[in-house]
C-alpha cells in the first residue's frame, strides 16, 4: 500500500511517524526509537506482507506486469490510494481533508526522526497535498510518474497510467474484494500490538 493507505492504518500519532519512517531506516534501529513509533514500524510491515500474500492484489498486478514487470506491485500500491481516496464508506470529503491535515502535521511535529531527503519530500507532499489528491486522476498520474522517475531500470515514458484508466473496472473489485480484508487485519495487529504494553 502507499502513503494514504499506511497513514490510514495507524491507530495513534506515533504509529503514523512509524509508518513514514519505515522505508528509512535499517531493521536493527527499529528498537530505537518510542514504543507507539515501533509500533508504527511493525504496522506498515504487516501490512506490506498482508497486501503481498492477497490474491485480488495478484490480479491486480496483471495490469501493470506486462508493462513493468516486477515493478507491478508499486503501481498497484499507488492505484489502491486512489480507490481509498474515493472510498466514503471509509471516510467522508472533509474527513478525508482532516486526515490529511493531520498526518502532515504529525509528521512536521517529528522532523527529528526523518532523513533529510524525506523532509524535502514532506514539503512537496504537503504543498501539493499529495494524500488528498489521491482521489483525483491527475494525482495518480502524478504519482505514478513519480515512480518511474524513481526506477532504475524503466522507461520514464512507459504508459502506466494509461493502462490505470483503461483498467479501473478491474482494480476498483480488487480494491473491494481487498480492502476490507486489510482493515481487518490491521485492527487484529493493532489489538496485539496494545498487549505488549
Amino acid at each position: 500500500m502507499n502513503y494514504l493507505a499506511h497513514s490510514f492504518l495507524s491507530f495513534s500519532d506515533g504509529q503514523i511517524v512509524g509508518q513514514f519512517l519505515e522505508d528509512h531506516i535499517r531493521n536493527k534501529e527499529r528498537f530505537s526509537f518510542p514504543k507507539d513509533i515501533q509500533d508504527g514500524i511493525t504496522m506498515h510491515r504487516a501490512i506490506d506482507t498482508f497486501t503481498d500474500a492477497h490474491p485480488a492484489i495478484h490480479e491486480a498486478k496483471k495490469v501493470f506486469s506486462p508493462l513493468v514487470r516486477l515493478y507491478s506491485g508499486a503501481f498497484v500500491d499507488v492505484s489502491m490510494d486512489y480507490f481509498l481516496a474515493t472510498d466514503f464508506s471509509q471516510n467522508s470529503l472533509p474527513g478525508w481533508k482532516n486526515h490529511s491535515l493531520k498526518v502532515y502535521k504529525i509528521l512536521n511535529e517529528n522532523l527529528e526522526y526523518f532523513p533529510e531527503n524525506f523532509r524535502r519530500m514532506l514539503e512537496k507532499m504537503e504543498y501539493d497535498d499529495w494524500l488528498y489528491n489521491y482521489r483525483e486522476d491527475w494525482g495518480i498520474k502524478f504519482s505514478m510518474q513519480n515512480v518511474l522517475n524513481k526506477a532504475k531500470y524503466l522507461d520514464k515514458d512507459i504508459p502506466v497510467f494509461q493502462a490505470f484508466l483503461d483498467h479501473k473496472d478491474i482494480l476498483q473489485k480488487c480494491y473491494d474484494d481487498f480492502f476490507p480484508d486489510l482493515l481487518a487485519h490491521a485492527k487484529a495487529e493493532n489489538a496485539l500490538l496494545q498487549l505488549e504494553m
